[in-house]
């Protein structure tokens, strides 16, 4: 439902808020595909131990020594382990950028989020009459 009592914004002020607004969703997508790909490359280095165990059984000892010595303990984003690419956003830059849009809406907007969502959901009802 939108807020009547929300700040009078220039129009830039309400496109930049916007902006962050959607940035701030993005990073949080963003997030949620960084522990898909932390899921899916935990699942593909289970297989390559397995793999690792295959090979030894089929008499290719250097093949799962390679497995065993070089990929397995490698990291998978220059020496990290996802696990630890995921903690670093998650307690970094997304805490971050949401802390600046919870700061600067407090700043410029009263705290209010959506506000140009806000505004057409009252445009839309206030065409036909809207009643909840």
């Amino acid at each position: 439902m939108a807020d009547h009592n929300e700040p009078d914004l220039s129009a830039a002020e309400k496109e930049a808020l916007h902006d962050i607004q959607h940035a701030t969703e993005h990073l949080y997508q963003g997030f949620g595909n960084l522990i898909a790909f932390h899921h899916k490359t935990g699942r593909a280095m289970d297989k390559l131990a397995q793999a690792e165990e295959t090979l030894r059984k089929a008499g290719h000892e250097e093949y799962a020594d390679e497995l065993r010595e070089k990929h397995l303990p490698s990291g998978a984003v220059d020496d990290m382990w996802t696990y630890e690419v995921v903690d670093t956003f998650r307690h970094g830059f997304l805490p971050e950028i949401t802390e600046f849009d919870d700061r600067i809406r407090r700043d410029i907007a009263d705290g209010h989020h959506h506000i140009t969502e806000s505004e057409q959901q009252e445009e839309w009802r206030d065409r036909v009459d809207w009643e909840p």
